[in-house]
This record gives C-alpha cells, sequence and structure tokens, in this order.
C-alpha cells in the first residue's frame, strides 16, 4: 500500500517532514515528492501550489509515476459554514467546483452523474474511527467542500453558500478529486479552518496556517493507522 499526500503549500506540508522515516527526495516537473515511510505506511508526499492546476498535476504524477494506491489531500481551508470555527476539521464526503459551469462536467467528459466528486466510502469510514482515537479541542465535520481559482473573503461568500452549502472553500481539492475520478484511485480531503466569515481575509489565513496544518497532519496521520490495521 503506498498513499499519496498532497498539500497546497509548504506550510501545510511542513508537519509531515520530520515524521516521513527514510525519506528520499524526488524531482518531476518542478515538484518535490518525499517518498518514505509514516508509521510503516508508505508514503509520497508533496506541496503541489496554489490553484486547481498545479494540484492536478501533481496528482497525476502521484498516480502514473509514483503509483499510489489512494491520495489524501491535507492541509487547510475557509471556513464556509457557520458552525465551523477557526482550526475545525472538514473532512470530505463529496466536493465540487464552485466556480465550472455544471454542464461541462455532466454533459461532457467525465461525465458525471452529478457535479460532486465523492470521497472513497472505506476511506470516510476509517477516517471516523480515526478521529475517536485523537485527542482534540476542535471539533470535526464530514460534509462537502468546494474548490475555485479565488481565496474568498466576502465577495462570493453569500452566493457559494447558496449554491453549495458547502463546509469549506479551497483553490486544490476539486481537481485532486476529479483526476482521481478518472484515474479510479480513491480519494479524501482533510482540511483544518484558516478563516471564517468572522475573521475573514488573507491575514487570518497566515496568522492561523501553521497550527491549522497540524492539526490536518495529525488527523491525517491517524488515517494512515487505521488504513495499515486494515491491511
Amino acid at each position: 500500500m503506498r498513499i499519496g499526500i498532497i498539500c497546497a503549500g509548504d506550510m501545510e506540508l511542513a508537519p509531515f517532514l520530520p515524521i516521513i522515516d527514510e525519506c528520499k527526495i524526488t524531482e518531476k516537473a518542478m515538484l518535490k515528492f518525499y517518498e518514505g515511510t509514516i508509521r510503516d505506511v508508505e508514503v509520497v508526499a508533496l506541496f503541489s501550489g496554489v490553484c486547481k492546476v498545479n494540484a492536478a498535476i501533481a496528482a497525476q504524477i502521484l498516480i502514473d509515476t509514483y503509483h499510489v494506491d489512494s491520495i489524501i489531500n491535507a492541509g487547510v481551508a475557509g471556513g464556509m459554514d457557520s458552525r465551523l470555527d477557526k482550526f475545525d476539521v472538514a473532512i470530505s464526503t463529496e466536493v465540487a467546483y464552485h466556480d465550472v459551469e455544471a454542464g461541462i462536467l455532466t454533459e461532457f467528459h467525465p461525465w458525471l452523474e452529478t457535479v460532486y466528486f465523492k470521497a472513497d466510502a472505506e476511506m470516510l469510514e476509517m477516517s471516523r474511527k480515526a478521529v475517536t482515537k485523537i485527542e482534540q479541542s476542535y471539533k470535526v465535520f464530514w460534509g462537502r467542500m468546494v474548490t475555485g481559482e479565488a481565496f474568498i473573503t466576502d465577495d462570493g461568500r453569500q452566493q457559494i453558500n447558496e449554491d453549495f452549502t458547502p463546509l469549506t472553500v479551497d483553490m486544490e481539492t476539486a481537481s485532486i478529486a476529479h483526476v482521481c475520478h478518472v484515474n479510479n484511485v480513491p480519494f479524501i480531503s482533510i482540511r483544518s479552518v484558516t478563516d471564517t466569515e468572522t475573521h475573514s481575509g488573507s491575514d487570518y489565513f497566515e496568522e492561523n496556517c501553521e497550527k491549522a496544518s497540524i492539526i490536518a497532519k495529525d488527523i491525517t496521520v491517524a488515517l494512515l493507522e487505521e488504513m495499515r490495521a486494515k491491511c
């Protein structure tokens, strides 16, 4: 079993690097891939760079070159649901683009039944078990995430909430889920909240990113342990 871990930025990847045993670094397409093990699970981790295309490139390389069996998207996100506070965690049940016309995906390739890419059911079940084994001061929610090519502050927030009612918004998750869907590779996303409607803006993202990234790492590692136990 080999698991791909995609983070958007270097700060989101940073908590993983000290815990990758026997780490080997390789490079492809201007990206650095960190190969090794975490809790005796073989992993390939990287930060893709922000935005949908960068994340999609990383996901396809993980599948084609590193032959990962599953992909976990770990990192941070903006909170959209009013129930989520800073450092709470969203785990994806389904993911959509908030800035792509629905018919592009349902009437043309990849001919989806809906605009939503579903998370892997088995990984979802294991994530629920993993969370129960972590001592935490934050809340964890399972639900919908949306992705688009913009950092959402106040502009666009209301429309996205009306159209999708998501837990969180980010700039990579749906594109990774999209690549996994067409390759039939299991996928899940784990995102800790850095900013909300109440605490909105890039300043809050910068201030909270490091702590939120550590939280996302902790849940990801707990999920890896569940996946190892399942094998």
